[in-house]
């Protein structure tokens, strides 16, 4: 099961927990209310899973690849860890499964505070297009992600301010209309 809680303000890793003391837990209705959805699949059989299939059937996510996220196996991989944990938004909604390893995912609430998302393996996110957020690996340093996407996939990351988007201010509305 997925755990997310509001982090410090500790410079400290990036890759280390960052809990506060006490520690704030954040619910997955929490994170349903910033547009956040999550899902738990099996990851062991994600190639005949037909859970995963019906996702992406009825999300139309057309478009996949796998992503491992490793020193070893990712090309200039110092420079993308850094440039993922840029704080930045996309355009279209950002869909992650991870099918082993581990990381972070980190979103702003509407209060502009950061909330950091433990995804493992079996783990599902889609972050929607609009939101400030970044990804870091945690202290195992792996992970492996498959990447989904409806139709031709657009990588493009826009740091912050990105605020004058049409994406950011469709999220802007969608939290103003949770409130």
């Amino acid at each position: 099961m997925v755990e997310a809680w509001y982090m410090d303000e500790s410079q400290e890793d990036q890759r280390a927990p960052h809990r506060q003391r006490p520690n704030r837990a954040v619910s997955l209705e929490q994170l349903r209310r910033l547009g956040v959805v999550y899902r738990r699949l099996d990851a062991d059989n994600y190639e005949t899973d037909p859970c995963l299939k019906e996702i992406r059937r009825a999300e139309n996510y057309s478009w996949m690849d796998i992503v491992t996220i490793h020193k070893d196996k990712l090309p200039n991989y110092e420079e993308k860890i850094k440039t993922f944990y840029e704080e930045h938004l996309h355009l279209d909604d950002e869909i992650r499964y991870i099918l082993e390893g581990s990381g972070y995912f980190d979103v702003r609430d509407k209060d502009d505070k950061w909330i950091r998302i433990s995804m493992e393996k079996g783990d599902m996110i889609t972050l929607p297009a609009g939101i400030y957020h970044r990804f870091t690996l945690d202290e195992n340093n792996y992970v492996k992600a498959m990447r989904l996407f409806v139709g031709e996939p657009v990588w493009t990351a826009y740091n912050r301010p990105a605020d004058d988007f049409p994406a950011r201010k469709q999220y802007m509305k969608f939290l103003a209309d949770e409130a």
